[in-house]
């Protein structure tokens, strides 16, 4: 690795200007471009003590061995340079959207002299209009069928419409009125272009137009007694209205938008966009992306949508870009990419972060799509039993482990305010979660918010468990090997199997407080790692520097995702004690409402929530409940609102690293 004062530029020699900047490797190849409104600052940044950086920051100037940069007029100029340079480089620091999966386009081929209209994937070309992306390929192949009734424009090859041509006979489309047979001559090119420009403008959105146009001639045949004529425009109308079913209206104003949300994690992005024009949905797209620097949502959005429209050419814009952009967060730089982006449309582009209302509420929806796009990307991979395989040996490596940590065990401690202290375990075996092995521990032995003091408790509980089922089990041999069942029932011990690695939810003062534990209960020889969310990094018993594993690591995502599945099994039980803490504090003032009644009225609604909406007479049906009961309990209900609402909006606390890990 290089030193960055090795081939730092020498002072004042980097301009005030915008400009575009390049880190190199040794090698000579690109590994960064970045952009900057001026570049003295920025580059300096970069150049500033190893330790104040982020980690991911350090990695690529250690990497670099020499940078150079361009000055430009404009910011705007900057960034088509830069996303120029992305393109021509492909620096293994930046990131790089990709696609999730293929999605097929509607294109029309306005190049030809007779258009045609096809479903299609990949990259785009010159001379054809696009629509969608689309989610299914089957969807719009449905609505073109649809639509060729009312739009019959030609979507054969080019292969059939020659044959069709030199045989004078049209293929079955022109015989079923699907087509109108250009092939043959039944149209004029100028004929078909007008029909091929009514399917455009149909897609694009001017729905009325057609619907109102079909529905009066309907009307004016069906007064001339021309009711053949009437029945076949009634079937277009109803095809044209099913067609438009297919695609909900999500914006009452007939809004273009492009609506995007993020999903983030420490190493990975997952981006969803959906295209919303004249106020319906017109199709959806994701992309998964790893993270390469400490840029935030911001500065995520910025590259995305750089990515996106960066290579949209001036002829697509219009239909490429629209009038408005939805995103999570502003971009740092969005006057600068409003006006490139309004160059490439030729009118202007607003990029906002909608705050209420129906695109407030589309926007959540993109954003759960995301979530799940970003949780289904991680399953996938964890799934594989190659990729589980080689994450398993990497964690093996990078903690130097005696054996492959078939076992895993990972522990987490959270608390409301110092209160409900409560820690959970959950249990991976072969890089699998094995929930039925899962287990919550509520703290007793500890007063307030001490996290070292939890997790020393919760280790010494299991522990002390794992010997006393140890020493009460006997073993039998089974097709799958011996196994530990207990003498009495002849039932397998869960626990009874210590795990090959120990992960902690924290860093050295955690990992320290379960390595004490084992050492207090005579048990040394189990691996203990810690994993601090932050900066993801691995720390080990009595070792002042932590492991720094790979971020593109399989070993690192499996770490995080046992770690992610600590925190939600925790959050779960906490939320779970904090609803019943909070029935039974509210209840305990009513009279004549002893213990087995406030746990029969617990199991009969399940939640504080349930409860409150109860109404009297609903609270009196509980077994052993009456009306004048029943009524001190709505009273003491409504009373203890106010105090309710102040709990419930305090966060729930991940005392290893202090993160809120909930907010109602």
């Amino acid at each position: 690795m290089a030193t960055p004062s090795s081939y730092r530029p020498a002072p004042g020699s980097i301009p005030t200007k915008p400009g575009v900047y390049r880190f190199r490797d040794a090698k000579g190849r690109v590994i960064y471009v970045g952009k900057a409104k001026s570049l003295r600052p920025r580059l300096s940044s970069y150049f500033q003590d190893i330790g104040n950086l982020h980690p991911r920051t350090a990695t690529m100037v250690t990497t670099g061995a020499s940078v150079e940069w361009t000055v430009v007029d404009t910011e705007v100029e900057a960034l088509q340079l830069e996303y120029s340079w992305i393109k021509e480089f492909d620096p293994r620091f930046n990131v790089k959207y990709r696609d999730d999966k293929s999605y097929p386009w509607l294109a029309v081929t306005v190049g030809e002299e007779f258009p045609r209209v096809m479903v299609g994937r990949g990259a785009k070309r010159r001379g054809t209009r696009y629509f969608g992306p689309y989610s299914h390929a089957w969807a719009i192949r449905e609505t073109v069928d649809l639509l060729l009734r009312v739009f019959p424009m030609r979507s054969c090859s080019n292969g059939v419409f020659k044959r069709s041509a030199q045989i004078g006979r049209p293929c079955l489309l022109g015989y079923i009125d699907k087509c109108s047979a250009p092939c043959v001559g039944t149209v004029s090119a100028e004929q078909h272009r007008e029909i091929v420009d009514d399917f455009c403008d149909f897609m694009a959105g001017n729905t009325s137009a057609f619907t109102r146009r079909i529905e009066k001639e309907m009307y004016a045949a069906s007064e001339a007694l021309d009711f053949e004529k009437a029945a076949r425009l009634r079937d277009d109308l109803g095809a044209l209205t099913k067609a438009l079913e297919k695609q909900a209206v999500v914006l009452g104003d007939g809004t273009d938008a492009d609506v995007i949300a993020l999903a983030e994690d420490p190493l990975e992005v997952a981006v969803q966009i959906f295209y919303v024009r004249g106020g319906r949905i017109r199709g959806q797209r994701g992309w998964v992306a790893d993270r390469t620097d400490e840029g935030g949502t911001a500065e995520l959005v910025q590259d995305f949508l750089l990515q996106l429209y960066g290579g949209v050419t001036s002829d697509e814009g219009r239909d490429a870009i629209p009038r408005e952009v939805l995103v999570p967060a502003l971009p740092p730089d969005h006057q600068v990419l409003e006006e490139l982006l309004g160059e490439r449309r030729g009118s202007r582009v607003a990029i906002r972060v909608p705050q209420r209302g129906d695109k407030r509420d589309l926007q959540e929806t993109v954003a759960s799509n995301a979530a799940q796009a970003l949780a289904l990307h991680k399953t996938k991979r964890a799934s594989d039993l190659t990729t589980r395989n080689r994450a398993l040996e990497e964690i093996q490596q990078a903690l130097s482990l005696d054996e492959v940590p078939l076992r895993i065990e990972c522990y987490d401690v959270s608390n409301l305010q110092g209160t409900e202290v409560v820690a959970s375990m959950v249990v991976f075996e072969d890089g699998l979660a094995r929930k039925s092995e899962y287990r919550r521990f509520v703290i007793r032995g500890v007063d307030g918010q001490n996290d070292v003091a939890s997790m020393h408790e919760v280790i010494t509980r299991r522990f002390k468990r794992l010997q006393d089922e140890q020493g009460r089990s006997e073993t039998v041999s089974t097709d799958a090997g011996p196994m530990l069942v207990d003498p009495e029932t002849g039932r397998p011990r869960k626990f009874a199997y210590a795990p090959s690695l120990v992960v902690v939810d924290g860093g050295p003062p955690q990992v320290a407080a379960a390595q004490q534990a084992l050492a207090e209960l005579g048990m040394d020889d189990i691996p203990v790692c810690g994993l601090a969310k932050r900066l993801e990094e691995v720390w080990l018993p009595d070792e002042e520097d932590p492991v720094i594993m790979a971020r593109t690591s399989e070993g690192l995502y499996l770490l995080q995702r046992i770690r992610d599945e600590a925190h939600r099994f925790a959050i779960t039980h906490h939320r779970n004690r904090r609803s019943k803490s909070m029935v039974e504090s509210l209840l305990d003032d009513v009279p004549g409402l002893g213990e087995v009644r406030r746990r029969t009225l617990l199991k009969h609604f399940g939640s504080l929530k349930k409860l409150r909406e109860a109404e009297v007479d609903d609270i009196a049906l509980v077994p052993g409940i009456g009306p004048r009961t029943a009524a001190a309990i709505k009273d003491a209900v409504a009373k203890g609102d106010a105090s309710r609402k102040t709990a419930a909006t305090a966060p729930v606390v991940n005392t290893a690293t202090g993160e809120i890990l909930e907010e109602d």
